[in-house]
């Protein structure tokens, strides 16, 4: 069984300060990912929604297990971070990623067309 640690002698102290710099790194990661996502939602448009939009969204993504959906979404991502896609985000029926009003299939990413 291993000893308690001790703060008051050295080995104690340099595990305390080892904690305390992984607590700031993954504090410090956390904020870049925030800001990185508030980022995102700019980049792409999604800030013209409103919040309770936004989240509604997300929501119906993030639970979604439709395999060939998110697929789709993936690659229409990789396009719009490649540069080729800024902006695939506003498109036909004024819903975000331009798919018309009561479609759930996920539009053709720019440059594409909805047939293959």
């Amino acid at each position: 069984m291993r000893k308690p640690r001790d703060p008051s002698t050295p080995l104690g102290r340099a595990y305390d300060a080892e904690l305390k710099a992984l607590t700031d790194k993954a504090r410090q990661l956390r904020l870049r990912k925030q800001s990185q996502l508030g980022e995102l939602v700019m980049a792409t448009g999604a800030d013209a929604l409103s919040a309770e939009e936004l989240a509604g969204a997300l929501l119906a993504i993030a639970t979604t297990s439709d395999s060939v959906k998110r697929e789709a979404w993936r690659k229409r991502g990789a396009v719009f971070f490649s540069g080729k896609g800024n902006e695939a985000g506003h498109g036909a029926g004024d819903k975000p990623g331009g798919a018309a009003a009561g479609d759930d299939r996920p539009a053709p990413a720019a440059g594409q067309t909805g047939t293959q």
